[in-house]
């Protein structure tokens, strides 16, 4: 069978007037293809991709056939299928809402091969298509949301990044290298991240400059930090805008001077970290 995009496979039915579906391309891992959707009647054919289908089910159940027979994907758990695995899809008992990802097999071996730190274990390959697992499954839909959100690039990365390496240690069931401690690189990323802290950063600028790969740099970075390097950066943002907002500067100047997307953002990330808006924070500085 020739291989489509799920995007081809999805407009071979046209959505009902109940259904929603949205595909959208996160810019990190080369304009990863991603789909959220409702489906109460919608069907799909049988059909393979040329990548993996790798996603969560929110609410609902999806039934399917594979050459692996037939499965249900219930309510907080994850689904895989293999590329160029052949399978449909419907809904069971009502319905149900899902976040999907379509990897590549270059994506997903390349972060195999830092995982692991070899290049010999060939393509990842999920033997279970649908997986309980809830903190692999908090930790895509917190993915899945980021980059769909499109407020923060590196949050986005970084957390899909995580949940690949997750779930390819424990479901794709591949060995893990455990970093060791890297000194030298943690410092130089948190210096990198505490004078420039405005400037937008991928996670691939990151690794490049600590000269690790992505895998090590989140680990090692967590280890000597307590933080991954997101977390650093998001932190170090609202440490300067507390500064900024003390000296009287209004929220919507000091989100562009601290690197957050807009006020909202900043207010989010503010609120979240210390327990009040940037506004409330600036009003009780004020003389």
């Amino acid at each position: 069978m020739d291989t489509v995009t799920q995007e081809e496979a999805f407009a071979a039915t046209p959505l009902a007037d109940d259904e929603r579906a949205r595909f959208f391309a996160a810019s990190p891992f080369g304009g990863l293809e991603c789909l959220t959707a409702t489906f109460r009647s919608h069907r799909y054919a049988p059909h393979a991709h040329e990548t993996y289908a790798v996603g969560a089910i929110l609410a609902g159940c999806e039934t399917f056939s594979s050459r692996r027979g037939r499965g249900y994907a219930g309510p907080g758990e994850l689904v895989f299928m293999n590329p160029h695995e052949v399978h449909d899809g419907a809904p069971h008992d009502g319905g149900y809402a899902y976040r999907m990802s379509y990897p590549s097999i270059e994506t997903l071996s390349a972060v195999a091969a830092e995982v692991s730190g070899r290049s010999d274990l060939g393509i990842p390959f999920f033997p279970q298509p649908v997986v309980h697992d809830p903190a692999g499954f908090a930790l895509f839909v917190e993915a899945h949301v980021a980059l769909q959100e499109e407020e923060d690039a590196l949050k986005g990365a970084e957390l899909l990044y995580r949940f690949l390496s997750l779930a390819i240690v424990r479901h794709a069931r591949l060995p893990a290298r455990e970093p060791g401690r890297e000194h030298g690189p943690v410092a130089r990323i948190k210096a990198l991240l505490g004078e420039r802290f405005a400037e937008p950063f991928t996670l691939e600028d990151l690794a490049a400059e600590a000269r690790l790969s992505r895998h090590h740099l989140i680990r090692a970075f967590a280890r000597e930090t307590g933080m991954t390097p997101h977390a650093f950066l998001v932190n170090r943002r609202i440490n300067a805008a507390e500064t900024l907002l003390r000296a009287g500067l209004s929220p919507a100047e000091v989100a562009q001077a601290t690197g957050f997307a807009d006020q909202s953002h900043l207010t989010r990330a503010f609120k979240l970290r210390r327990g009040v808006t940037p506004g409330a924070y600036r009003m009780a500085f004020a003389r």
